[in-house]
């Protein structure tokens, strides 16, 4: 379980099942805290993505605060950059984390070279015994997410659009069709990806085209390119609806959010730097969701009503206890099993903290 959790009062539900968590990391107290120095090294989006670079950047933010270390971050201009910046964090720091799938290859280089380094990788996972990986069951906070979008849409059409088609991505796009097709077998999906995560025109126009077409919700996980999927829905107005990935987005339109699926990056960046300074530091895989309080929907516009909120409770509380199980990819989407709001397995669920 996240030793910080996400913020509950943001959350419709983050892990509602009477299920035995383990812990994420351990939660031994330090009474002597070293000062280490942590570098966190971007993809190509860099900070002020509005996502998940903004996410990783915040839990380390909130490790220099509480924990005392010294937190530098390095920006990557280009794919290039990612191996030299890894280096120089590898030199200079005691934890070097890199943000994004994106980074997969060169942190596996990196820490190859640098054996008694710790390193920590967002999204992805490189096998090796001083790396610590925290992947991310987007699928699951996706399913809510289409959930809700199937209740709340007027048209029986909504949208998905999508950075690049990257397994992070991937998961919340067949996530997101799982949860709108158990609500309604019959809506209508557009999916479009813009092949970048840094162009808000291209989110823009995507989303633009979804809405132009009859969609009235539109799921948007592309970084910062899905800043332009809220342009769009303020240039359409009202009646047209954007769900966050990542985080709550709500200061970028707050009438134009529906909600949003919350990520737990910055809770999983700052365990991995307490882990690095109290001595915890454990190579291997963390992979979150509902039941971890890794992932939710929350963010939730003021007028939707209990009538769509306790589905979407619902339906949290029976994927958090393991009765729905929302598909990964695409040959567990076609195989997956719808799963109706009258006929969602009732998991008795934990009082929120």
């Amino acid at each position: 379980m996240l030793t910080s959790r996400l913020n509950r009062r943001q959350l419709v539900i983050a892990g509602g099942a009477a299920v035995a968590a383990t812990p994420l990391l351990s939660r031994l107290s330090v009474s002597a805290q070293d000062s280490i120095t942590v570098t966190m090294v971007t993809d190509t989006a860099g900070i002020g993505d509005q996502s998940f670079n903004d996410m990783a950047n915040a839990g380390g933010l909130r490790a220099q605060d509480e924990l005392g270390i010294t937190f530098n971050v390095l920006e990557s201009q280009t794919a290039a950059d990612y191996v030299r910046n890894l280096t120089d964090a590898a030199e200079s720091s005691d934890m070097s984390i890199g943000v994004g799938f994106l980074l997969t290859d060169a942190l596996a280089e990196v820490a190859a070279q640098y054996p008694d380094g710790k390193f920590a990788l967002i999204d992805s996972v490189v096998e090796a015994d001083n790396v610590v990986n925290f992947l991310f069951r987007e699928q699951e906070g996706a399913f809510l997410a289409g959930a809700i979008a199937a209740l709340v849409s007027k048209t029986g059409q909504i949208g998905f659009v999508g950075g690049i088609r990257i397994p992070p991505v991937m998961r919340y796009e067949v996530g997101y069709v799982a949860g709108a097709k158990s609500v309604n077998p019959d809506i209508q999906i557009a999916i479009a990806y813009a092949d970048d995560f840094e162009n808000p025109d291209k989110g823009k126009e995507l989303t633009l085209a979804q809405y132009n077409n009859g969609a009235d919700v539109v799921h948007a996980a592309a970084g910062r390119t899905g800043v332009g999927a809220f342009d769009a829905a303020l240039e359409k107005g009202e009646g047209f609806w954007v769900i966050a990935a990542d985080k709550d987005q709500a200061h970028l339109g707050p009438d134009a959010q529906l909600a949003a699926v919350i990520k737990g990056i910055d809770t999983a960046v700052f365990d991995g730097i307490k882990s690095a300074q109290d001595g915890t530091f454990v190579g291997g895989i963390h992979n979150l969701g509902i039941a971890d309080d890794g992932m939710g929907l929350g963010a939730i516009h003021a007028s939707i009503g209990a009538d769509v909120t306790d589905v979407i409770d619902a339906y949290s509380a029976a994927i958090a206890g393991g009765a729905i199980v929302p598909p990964v990819d695409d040959d567990t989407l076609a195989a997956f099993e719808l799963v109706s709001p009258d006929a969602i397995p009732a998991v008795e669920a934990t009082p929120a903290s």
